[in-house]
């Protein structure tokens, strides 16, 4: 496995805020059991609908939780600039989540994260419940996360992007008008 070198130890009530600060945000999140079938039925669900899925290779994920879903034909991972005009939802793994803020961090320094977190309408983040902090200046402790995982680009990303910036309040201008995140447990995943 790439990435988190040092995970924290899971714990269900950071879920639990978590989960609750995402759901306040106007996104929307599901726990799941960390399994290659069951991200692929939650992912196969998330995108239901879709012609096709920008799928950025995971970073920090193992690549195996993800061989089933590319399998599906409506997967791109190496788009056209035309395939890149026309995704409207895309997948990538995070590095963590912020419990207080709802947010996952997703790197956009390499594979196809940016288009996948910010060019597209919906936005898949899936992140591991083990990697869960308490606040965002977290991320950035030294018992959290090795410092040579945060030596390259990456975002916060709190909700779907919304701007009122002129006049009232308009979903998707920035970003993702939808933000989708997919919480890996390794408990039973109605316990948080």
């Amino acid at each position: 496995m790439t990435g988190v070198t040092e995970q924290t130890e899971y714990s269900a009530d950071l879920a639990g805020v978590f989960v609750e600060s995402v759901r306040n945000l106007g996104a929307t999140v599901e726990v799941i059991k960390k399994s290659p079938e069951t991200l692929c039925v939650s992912l196969q669900k998330a995108t239901d609908g879709e012609q096709f899925v920008l799928l950025a290779d995971p970073d920090f994920l193992e690549p195996e939780l993800f061989d089933l879903f590319r399998q599906d034909k409506r997967v791109v991972s190496q788009p056209t600039k035309e395939q890149l005009s026309t995704i409207h939802a895309g997948v990538t793994d995070a590095f963590c989540g912020v419990a207080s803020t709802g947010s996952v961090c997703v790197s956009v320094s390499k594979n196809l994260t940016s288009p996948a977190s910010l060019l597209t309408r919906k936005h898949i983040a899936v992140v591991d419940a083990g990697t869960i902090v308490q606040r965002p200046r977290d991320v950035f402790s030294a018992g959290s996360f090795s410092m040579k995982n945060l030596n390259r680009s990456f975002s916060f990303i709190t909700g779907p992007s919304a701007t009122a910036d002129m006049g009232p309040l308009v979903i998707g201008v920035h970003g993702p008008g939808e933000l989708h995140i997919i919480l890996l447990s390794g408990r039973d995943p109605h316990g948080v």
